[in-house]
C-alpha cells in the first residue's frame, strides 16, 4: 500500500516443470527469489564489478578459467563478510600488502 492508499498488483510470470499439484505459492516463490539471489550475488558482480560481458577474451579455455578466477575471489571477499564487493576490489587494488595478508590468510603464506 503507498502513502496515499492506493493498492497496486503486480503479475509475473514464469514457467517451471512442476505440476499444477506441486507448485503451490510459497515453493515458486521460494524457486524465484533463489534465482535472482544468484543473479543478484553472482551474476551482476561478475558483469559490473568484473566487467565479464564487456572482456574480448573469447577463445580457448581463457574465459572459463577467468570466470572459475573471478567466482574463486567473490568465494574469497564473501568469505571474509564482505558485503560490497566493488568496494573490496578498489581498497585491495590499492594496498598489495592487505592483498597478500588476504590471500596469505586464507590459502597459506605466499611470500
Amino acid at each position: 500500500m503507498l502513502t496515499t492508499g492506493q493498492v497496486s498488483e503486480e503479475v509475473r510470470y514464469g514457467v517451471t516443470s512442476l505440476g499444477w499439484q506441486e507448485a503451490d505459492a510459497r515453493l515458486v516463490e521460494a524457486l524465484w527469489r533463489g534465482h535472482w539471489g544468484i543473479e543478484n550475488k553472482v551474476h551482476y558482480v561478475r558483469d559490473v564489478t568484473f566487467g565479464e560481458d564487456a572482456s574480448r577474451i573469447r577463445v580457448g579455455q581463457a574465459p572459463q578459467a577467468l570466470a572459475a578466477l573471478r567466482n574463486g575471489l567473490l568465494t574469497l571477499l564473501r568469505s571474509t563478510g564482505v558485503t560490497n564487493i566493488a568496494d573490496a576490489v578498489r581498497s585491495y587494488a590499492a594496498s598489495l600488502p592487505e592483498t597478500f595478508q588476504l590471500l596469505g590468510g586464507r590459502l597459506g603464506v605466499w611470500y
